[in-house]
């Protein structure tokens, strides 16, 4: 029986993100995925958004996704003017299609060494204190310390768990495709009783569809002639669609697992949270449950956090999906065309032309202005650390290079040497540095510049300090353990 420290249910983006995170931190990770290979059927979520680039910049990946996609100025929230001078290096949306994101990650899963084993998924467990024994669709079994469900909405692991799954059923069901047409068809939006729908040009001389569906709730995979009954519905023609690259569906169900963690099993992605594609937030927030539980997890294996650290996961990840949750039922409704909604849409499109609120929703859905609770104190605790430039003793450095390999860092920007870590120093790198810039958070404007700051792995503050170092001991034992033996 195979034996690996964790065990991760599918290899999409979430699953990919998550073995590479364990695997930069040496962590013994394979990866189990039910497709025969890396490629998607049909198309996928199609962007990157701020953040998640900032994520994958940390990890010194980024522009491998960059130079692959397109940069889009927009705004995720319908109706919200897009701002250009949030303070990040990254203010876009990065137009790239879930094959290509997944592609990149799996190239670069390889190049950690991180075995995928296709054609391939969990079908049961059992855990004890031991460690989890997995069953798996070949009759085959394997031994992990901790199992991770990324393996959808539909998650075997999550329902293997017992972990509830609650929210709201669907209201409105779409179907995609992307096929040939005979005729010329109309292209762009076209809104009726229904809502919107779209024609759109796709690569190859295809176009692409998205229709609101008559009815909600059909089961099984659409066909072609499904797409053909909704075209005549809405545009009184088929335009002669044929020769279909792929046919799917969607709805805005949105459902939230109760609990992220139950014993040595997790859940994070589609398996923690589903929604409707409105606002482009599955794909990315899966990356950032990823980019949270990956160096928890390490360290708890490494045996030099304490096994309570994976509380942390839930209690920082749940509240975040909660949140995009609640925003994204609130654009599915705005979406409606009948006129109640019209009229709230527009007077709240009249608020949206303001800098402010135009201000708070860009940052809102590039998830720049998350804030884990991590008690009072300086406005950058639990916040994402900005990536200054940073004037070091060994040259010019920006914060998030002193990210890529994963660890956590302190940066003094007082006396040099004023800070020692001793006890740490083997978890935690310490870099004296100056900047001499404003210190700007998207949601907060400027605030006070900090004389040092710890910032996790993940890229978030733990703890800011000045010049009596209060804290600092405690945040160092809370979340990279206890001092090491002198």
């Amino acid at each position: 029986m195979a034996e690996h420290a964790v065990v991760v249910a599918g290899a999409g983006p979430t699953g990919l993100m998550l073995a590479g995170e364990l695997a930069l931190a040496g962590v013994d990770v394979a990866l189990v995925e039910r497709r025969p290979n890396q490629e998607l059927e049909g198309r996928r979520a199609g962007g990157l958004l701020t953040r998640s680039i900032e994520i994958l910049d940390q990890r010194g990946i980024a522009d491998r996704f960059i130079s692959q996609g397109h940069q889009h100025a927009v705004s995720m929230f319908t109706g919200a003017r897009f701002v250009t001078d949030l303070p990040t290096r990254h203010n876009y949306v990065l137009g790239l299609t879930q094959k290509h994101i997944e592609r990149i990650l799996a190239e670069w899963v390889v190049e950690l060494q991180v075995p995928i084993h296709y054609n391939l998924e969990v079908t049961g467990f059992t855990q004890d204190e031991r460690g989890v024994d997995i069953q798996l669709s070949d009759g085959t079994r394997m031994h992990a310390q901790y199992l991770v469900g990324c393996d959808g909405g539909r998650s075997v692991v999550r329902k293997t768990t017992g972990i509830e799954f609650s929210g709201w059923d669907a209201t409105t069901s779409w179907l995609m495709a992307e096929a040939e047409m005979a005729q010329e068809p109309k292209w762009g939006f076209h809104e009726d009783a229904r809502g919107k729908h779209a024609i759109g040009k796709a690569e190859g001389g295809f176009a692409g569809v998205v229709l609101i569906e008559p009815q909600v709730g059909r089961e099984g995979q659409p066909t072609l002639d499904d797409i053909r009954e909704a075209l005549v519905a809405v545009y009184g023609t088929d335009y002669g669609i044929h020769n279909p690259r792929f046919i799917s569906r969607f709805t805005d169900m949105t459902r939230q697992a109760a609990a992220y963690r139950a014993g040595r099993v997790f859940v994070a992605g589609d398996a923690a949270h589903v929604h409707s594609p409105v606002g482009g937030q599955g794909l990315n927030m899966g990356v950032q449950d990823a980019m949270n539980l990956g160096w928890k997890l390490a360290q708890v294996i490494k045996q030099t956090a304490p096994e309570t650290l994976l509380d942390s996961y839930h209690a920082e990840r749940h509240p975040v999906a909660a949140r995009v949750l609640r925003t994204n039922r609130a654009q599915v409704l705005l979406a409606r065309t009948d006129d109640h909604t019209r009229a709230l849409r527009d007077t709240l499109n009249e608020i949206f032309g303001l800098d402010e609120p135009s201000r708070y929703l860009n940052a809102m859905m590039a998830g720049l202005d998350i804030h884990y609770d991590l008690g009072a104190g300086h406005p950058l605790l639990g916040r994402r650390m900005p990536d200054q430039d940073l004037a070091t003793a060994g040259g010019p450095m920006r914060v998030y290079t002193l990210l890529h390999a994963g660890r956590p860092v302190l940066i003094n920007f007082g006396e040099p040497g004023a800070i020692g870590i001793t006890p740490w120093r083997d978890r935690v790198q310490v870099v004296d540095a100056r900047y001499a810039g404003a210190w700007t958070l998207p949601s907060l404007g400027v605030v006070d510049a900090p004389a040092a700051v710890l910032v996790r792995p993940d890229g978030y503050v733990a703890w800011v300090g000045d010049s009596s170092q209060a804290g600092l001991v405690e945040a160092l034992t809370t979340w990279f353990g206890p001092p090491a033996a002198p």
